[in-house]
Parts: structure tokens; sequence; C-alpha cells
């Protein structure tokens, strides 16, 4: 919003110009009450946006108190930029997942290339380098002009900004549904690497101590960005376009550099991202941490338009900015660290023993608020949860059996569905192979990536199938969690924690709230299971559109340690004669199924079933064997089913696979049932292999490059080429891309 003048603060609460902030009613009396006097236009913009679920998470906070969050490897857990993990060494794995969805719907490109910014930023100011990208988007079908728009430049944006920054993008998942047709989600992830003695925290300690503002000058984009993120999208929306900021990956570059020169000077006390809220959040925030206060001259604010209110100046969420806490007397060795990198560090302000964010403008005070406030004392609001209408529908239908007479016909079909079919015009365009550093490139289970200087590396993953969570948001939970963790095992590594991305509807909504509720059970079932605690992440509510909400999507993001690279594994066949294996059980399930997308336009029904206990045990097992250099290739078993898993097996590897399958049909080919890998083993290993590892022999790896599937009575199922299974998945996406709707 812009005002000539801006509003008195009679004005603000006469005309209730608070709500176009977002604050409600009841929250502006509060601030009222907290200040004992009526806020002016500066002060009610400070509380809005930190108030804004972006920032507080005012909704979702009773939730999120349900993760595990601790574990003997964690070195940091939610609360900082990024979390902490062990690995052994001294050395230690940084990450975390957020979501740029908003951004990207009103101005994709943009909205993308800034979301992979603050996730490095994220990592960075922790005192980490980040060493690995990855991301998790959702579209609409690609068959309309919008959806194909909006998916091209979103995935240009993320090349845009990874690829200039240095920094490789390893690997993520794409899929696409009519769920997500006016609302895409784009979460990027930042993988990084630390020494134990560098991290760093978001404080401000030492009352006297300098604050300092270091990077790129303030301008007025980003303005009100978390609190546009906090509201659903409407056609409307396209009017907010300049709350989405503008990035500038080569700038990053240098503040990057600068920041990991700068936490080895002990003149450093804390550092924070200017991320959402900008110099808001991180002020107050560090401030509050430390139990202390901020007093800042906004006049000494690098900026880059002229006439910036404080207002202006408080909100905006221009890019590559950072705030430091330095000791008092110490500043000229800050400020020769960023000339050198061609960077601003100035002193803006300092720490005050009152615990309030005070600010200066033109030689007067013109806002001053309690920093707990405005940090951790924001509203906390307990949603009502309601079961919805369509969750106990599909509870009570008979289960879902697909009607087919051409099992070949359906598996080329399932190979082109965009969800299912080669993302590979989607990573050809990002550089994963930067810094030298990759191990296994996008397209696999995970992505790999060696640390240096030893003979370690880190497998990464993020994933979520957010038809399951529609269908069952609690067993939909537990499956996106253990699917991160199978695609972290089928790659040879142990898995240590999670970052996640809670992605839903309104959560004013009691049956949204509950869907929320239920993931979070669910997730936090598996974590514990697993023994991957949550260490970080981002909540990403009100993903609507004109009423309509997105799938429940809460995207998880893995990683694991590859104890040696020796146990490194990938999904595809290695060589003629290998012994294909099935770990897992096989129901009819297709509640929810690509083959039910397929076949009738929609899902319905009950989710495929999950006993953590037993894909636990899978999970051991397997990953055991691969330690004990017994597996050739290890594949999960997810969309599409077994068919689609053996086909895939075999795109990277001129061979093919002679398989036979029991039980029902469609099922064996089709089912999406949980807790199982495909696998090939050494024939001179195979017994020490099922000496390990609870596991059916199903086939045998072919010399020649066709598939064929077949029952045990030795009726033909599938038979086809590798070049018509190519074809088929290869082709799709692109194919669709320039297709006339």
């Amino acid at each position: 919003m812009s005002y000539l003048h801006e509003p008195t603060a009679e004005m603000i609460k006469d005309q209730k110009l608070y709500q176009e902030m977002g604050l409600n009613d009841e929250e502006f009396a509060m601030v009222e009450s907290i200040l004992g006097r009526l806020p002016n236009y500066t002060e009610t913009g400070l509380f809005s946006v930190m108030w804004s679920e972006h920032c507080s998470y005012k909704n979702s906070k009773p939730v999120l108190r349900k993760f595990p969050t601790e574990g003997k490897r964690v070195l940091q857990g939610p609360g900082e930029g990024a979390g902490i993990v062990d690995i052994g060494d001294d050395q230690a794995v940084v990450f975390k997942i957020e979501s740029h969805n908003h951004p990207s719907a009103i101005e994709p490109y943009q909205g993308a290339a800034t979301g992979v910014g603050g996730i490095i930023r994220d990592v960075f100011s922790m005192g980490a380098r980040p060493i690995a990208l990855l991301n998790s988007l959702r579209f609409g079908e690609l068959t309309s002009d919008r959806v194909k728009y909006l998916f091209e430049e979103v995935v240009a944006g993320i090349a845009g900004y990874g690829n200039c920054i240095g920094i490789p993008t390893v690997g993520g998942e794409v899929q696409f549904d009519a769920a997500y047709e006016g609302n895409p989600l784009v979460n990027a992830m930042c993988v990084g690497l630390i020494d134990h003695k560098d991290i760093q925290k978001g404080q401000a300690n030492g009352i006297g101590n300098s604050v300092m503002y270091v990077g790129a000058k303030t301008g007025r984009d980003g303005i009100h960005g978390a609190t546009f993120a906090s509201e659903e999208l409407n056609d409307a929306s396209d009017e907010k376009r300049p709350a989405v900021q503008v990035g500038d990956p080569f700038m990053e570059k240098l503040l990057l550099e600068a920041c990991l020169e700068l936490v080895q000077c002990d003149a450093l006390v804390g550092i924070q991202d200017m991320g959402a809220a900008g110099l808001t959040s991180s002020s107050s925030e560090m401030a509050s941490k430390s139990g202390v206060g901020i007093e800042m001259n906004l006049d000494l604010v690098p900026q880059r338009e002229t006439n910036m209110t404080p207002y202006e100046m408080m909100l905006s969420e221009s890019q590559e900015r950072m705030l430091i806490v330095v000791k008092k007397g110490r500043e000229d060795e800050i400020e020769k660290i960023f000339d050198k990198w061609g960077l601003e560090a100035v002193t803006i302000g300092h720490v005050i023993e009152e615990k309030e964010l005070r600010l200066l403008h033109n030689g007067e005070v013109v806002a001053s608020a309690p920093v707990d406030a405005l940090a951790e004392e924001a509203p906390v609001y307990n949603k009502p949860s309601a079961v919805p209408a369509y969750y106990e529908a599909f509870q009570a239908q008979n289960a879902y059996m697909p009607q087919m007479t051409d099992y070949k016909d359906t598996l080329l079909k399932l190979l082109a569905q965009p969800t299912i079919a080669s993302k590979a015009w989607v990573f050809d365009q990002y550089d994963h192979m930067v810094r030298t550093s990759t191990v296994v490139s996008p397209g696999s289970d995970a992505a790999v990536v060696r640390i240096r200087g030893t003979r370690k590396a880190l497998a990464m993953t993020t994933d979520c199938n957010s038809r399951y969570l529609y269908l069952d948001p609690e067993v939909g939970g537990k499956i996106a969690v253990a699917e991160a963790a199978r695609n972290i095992v089928c790659s040879g590594a142990e898995p240590l924690a999670i970052t996640d991305c809670l992605n839903f509807g309104n959560p004013e909504k009691p049956e949204i709230f509950w869907q929320l509720e239920k993931a979070v059970d669910g997730m936090s079932d598996a974590c514990r299971t697993f023994s991957t605690p949550v260490i970080g992440g981002n909540v990403s509510l009100y993903n609507e559109t004109n009423g309509g909400a997105v799938y429940p999507t809460p995207v998880v993001g893995m990683v694991g340690l590859v104890h040696d690279l020796e146990h490194v594994t990938t999904q595809d066949f290695k060589e003629a004669g290998d012994v294909i294996y099935m770990i897992g059980e096989t129901k009819p399930e297709f509640g929810g199924s690509e083959l039910q997308k397929l076949l009738e336009g929609s899902i319905s029904g009950k989710a495929p079933e999950l006993d953590l206990e037993k894909e636990a045990r899978y999970q051991s097992q397997l990953l055991q064997a691969i330690q004990e250099g017994l597996v050739a290739s290890a594949h999960d078993v997810a969309e599409g089913g077994m068919a689609v898993a053996i086909a895939e097996s075999m795109m990277d590897a001129e061979l093919g696979a002679s398989v036979t399958l029991a039980g029902d049909e469609a099922a064996t080919l089709f089912s999406e049932s949980q807790s199982r890998f495909l696998v090939s083993v050494k024939p001179e290993n195979v017994e020490q292999f099922e000496s390990l590892v609870d596991a059916t022999k199903i086939g045998v790896v072919l010399e020649r490059p066709v598939l064929r599937i077949d029952t045990p009575e030795g009726n033909e199922l599938v038979s086809a080429t590798k070049e018509e299974l190519e074809t088929a998945w290869k082709g799709a996406i692109p194919c669709l891309l320039t297709s006339k709707v």
C-alpha cells in the first residue's frame, strides 16, 4: 500500500487500516495494550509482519510442537537459520527447506530465484558453506498456457540463480495435479558443510556492541512479502506484484564469501539473514533471543531509492542482505572484510539494555516496541479442527480395483504421465556438476555429494506424495517421511534428519487445520521410528486460490550420511546376469495411485497402508546389505508401482529385464503398496544377500534392452523394448510443453 502522507495513529484505528496490513481487531487491541498507546504507522507495520503466519507461526505453533527435534547427532534444531547435524570428524551438515509459493504464483522467475537465494543465506548465516541445492515443485496439469508458463519460468528462475552463484542443483521432485492449478508450490532446499568451531547463531549479545548492515542496498521491493504469504490468493493478487523481490545471484556470491570469511573473525557476535520481514525480523529476533534490545538509526541504512520512509525500510525484503552484531570498537575489521568483496558494511545501531526495538529517523524516535512482543510473544491460536466429509466418504468406499486389458499400453501411458516421466527437461537446465563434488546427479532416488578430503558423502532428497495425504493425512504424512528414508537408503546412506515445508490451505478452515494436525502426527511417528528428528523447516499456509486449496503437501527434505564412497548405490541395473529381487509385500492398493488418476481422472478411496516397524526393518536390512557390498542397484517402488520401477531401472543402462510376478496381475504391476524396493544382486552375492534381507527373487537382468514381465504360469503381461519405454518416458514433458492447447 502507498500513501502520500502516512496515516495518523487515530486514522489507523478509526479506519481499521491495520486490517490491510494483516492484523485483525483483537490483534490490534493487543498491540495497543502492549504499547500502552495507539501504534503509529511504522509500529503497526512492525507488528503486522512479525505476527503474520509466515513469521510467527501463530496458527501452526501448537502443531509444530509435536515434532521430535532432538537426537544424538543434532547440534542445532529449530529456531535458527538452519538445522545442524553432526557427521563426525568435527564436521556437520547444515540444511533447511523453505517455500516461495505466493511470490512464484505472481512472478514465477523472480519468485523462484529469490526463494533459492533466501535458503542459501539461511545456510551460510550459520557459518556453513553451501554445497548443494534441491527443490520440490508442484504445478497444475501441463495442458494450459498459464501452467506451462509458470513451470518454465520457475525452472528458469531456479536455474538462473543457482547456476550463477555456483552451487550445484543436484536433486528434487516435480509433480503435476489440477489441485495446484491456481497455486503452484515452489520449495527450495540448501545443504551446507561446516566445522563445529565455525557454527554461528542469530544473537545480539553484549550491551553496546554494534549492529551492522551488510550486503545490498535496501529498496522498495518485497514490502509486506511476509503478510502477502499469509493470505489466500485471489483474482486481485496480481496487483501485489511489487511484493515480489528481485534477486542478484552475483551479489549473493560476494556476500556468501564475505560472510564465510567473517565467521573466522572473533569480532563477530551474531549473524542473521534479512529474510521475511527484512530488518524487522532480523533485528527483533536477534535481540529477543539474547534478552536485550536494539536501537537503529534508519538514516544510516544503505538505500537504493530516495525518500524511503521508516516503514518502507523496516518492511522491505530486498535480497542479499544480512544483519550482524560485532564487538564494539572492532567495526573497522568488519568493514575491511566486506570492502575486500566490494560490499557495504555500515554500522546502523547498537545493542541496548532495554528489551525494545527503538528506531530513529531524522533525529526522532519513530518507533519503539518490545522485542519479545514482536518476536517471541506473538499471539498463538488453537484453531478448531474438523474431519472433512470427503475423508469420511473415502474411508467408507470399497477398495478401488482398476479395469484394463492391455498392460503394456497402460505401462507406456504411466511412463508418459508428467509426474512419473523423466524430469531431464528440468534438471538439464541446472548445473549439477559445479564444484565437482557431485557423485550421483539428478535422476536417481537421491543425489549424493562427496565430502572432500574424506571417504564420506551426503545423500539428499525431497519427497511427498500429496495425493496420499489428501486421502489420509496421517498415513500420507508417514509415507512422505518413509519414502524419503527409502530414497536415502537406496543411495547407500544412513538417514540422519529431516527438514520440512508444510504447504497447506487456509488454517482458519477447520477441515484444513485437521489436515495439518493429522499430517504432522503421521510425520512425527515416522521420524521417531527412523530416528530422523526434524531440525527445522517452514510452514506455508493459505495456499488457496479463490477458495480452492492445494492438496496437503508437507514436503520432506532428508539428508543421509554415506559412511564410505564404496557404498554409493544407484537405481540403474549394472550387468546382465544380475539377479533381481523385490523387498516387501504387494497388495491391491490403488487409492491415490497414478493408475487411478490415469484411468479415472481423479483420486478417491484409502491411501496405501504403512507399517512403520516393517518399513524400518526392510530399510535396515537393505542398508546393511549395501554397506557389505552385496547390492548392485537399488530403487524404491513408488508412483506407478513395480512395472514403472523396473522400467526406470533400465533407462540409464543398455540392459533389459526378465521378471516373473505372482498374484493379482494389475496389483503386481501397478499397485503402489509401500515399503517395497527393487534390488539387483550379482550372482556370486546371492546367498549372502538372501541371508541378510527378506527378499523375493523375481527375475534377472538381460543383455538385450527389452522388458518382459510374465506370470508364474508363463503368461505374458508386458513385452516392450527399451526404446518404446524410453520414448514414452523421456518425450512426455517436452511434448506437452510444445503442444498447442
